[in-house]
Parts: structure tokens; C-alpha cells; sequence
């Protein structure tokens, strides 16, 4: 692997680095949900977040798979442009989400922004309506089932 000791870094990867992804995967599968690591003078292991779990998960498949990724991180105000990307959403329906006061916004002249942590707190709150919905879902096709 390439470090070029900058703040930005580019990393290449070698054969090797792509095998050991490859081995990781087939020895874990590509669903892990916890991680834990070691440092080399400290014996203990220390449980890696959820979110940060998720990321290094992406990173390994990527690896794996011989893709090319980038990894950046989002300032704390968003354009509406970079804010409906966010959400998957298109640019003409995150601003109707924030005329119908779904999602919180300010103005910076005559233009929106949103706090990135506002976006992802809606995306949070989106995913649990779509899984309590799913959940609903389950449960009425388990009722049916009994007749």
C-alpha cells in the first residue's frame, strides 16, 4: 500500500492487499455487522461503531471486487444540490420536503442549506418508517397465512 503522508491520501492497492480482502470476505461473509481490533502494544480490543463498521465493510468489498473508491467527508452545511444526492432524492422533491417542513433548511441569500446532520437524522428517521412499515408488512402476510 501507497501512502503519500499528505492530508489527502492516495492508496494503492497491491495483489496481496486484494487477496487478503478476497480471504476476509470468504472467511466472514459480506453481511459482518461488528468488528473489533487491536493495536501492537495494546492487548485489548476495542469494538469499531456500527457506522464505521459499515464504511470499512464497503471499503473491503471494493477491495475485493478490484473497484476504485473515494472517501470524503461532507461539510456541515449542504447545498440542496449535494443535500438531495444525500437522500436520493431529486433536487425539485427536497425542495418541496422542505416547504412542507419535513426536513429542516436556512437561507444563505436566496438559497437553501441544510445542516449535514439534519440530513442524515431524516435519513435515520426515514429508515425506521420504512421498517416499521415493513414490519406491519410481515406481520398482515402472517395473518393471511393462518386462513
Amino acid at each position: 500500500m501507497l501512502d503519500t503522508g499528505s492530508r489527502d491520501r492516495s492508496v494503492m492497492l497491491a495483489r496481496h492487499e486484494r487477496a487478503a480482502a478476497q480471504a476476509l470476505i470468504a472467511a466472514v461473509g459480506t453481511e459482518f455487522s461488528t468488528i473489533t481490533i487491536s493495536g501492537t502494544d495494546v492487548h485489548e480490543q476495542v469494538a469499531v461503531p456500527i457506522d464505521l463498521a459499515r464504511i470499512i465493510r464497503n471499503v473491503v468489498l471494493a477491495m475485493a471486487s478490484g473497484d476504485r473508491i473515494s472517501i470524503a467527508t461532507l461539510p456541515e452545511e449542504l447545498t440542496t444540490t449535494v443535500a438531495a444526492s444525500q437522500l436520493g432524492v431529486s433536487r425539485p422533491t427536497l425542495m418541496k420536503m422542505i416547504g412542507n417542513g419535513e426536513i429542516a433548511s436556512h437561507k444563505v441569500g436566496s438559497h437553501h442549506r441544510l445542516l449535514a446532520a439534519d440530513v442524515e437524522e431524516y435519513k435515520r428517521r426515514r429508515l425506521q418508517r420504512q421498517r416499521e412499515a415493513f414490519d406491519k408488512l410481515r406481520g398482515l402476510d402472517e395473518l393471511l397465512e393462518e386462513y
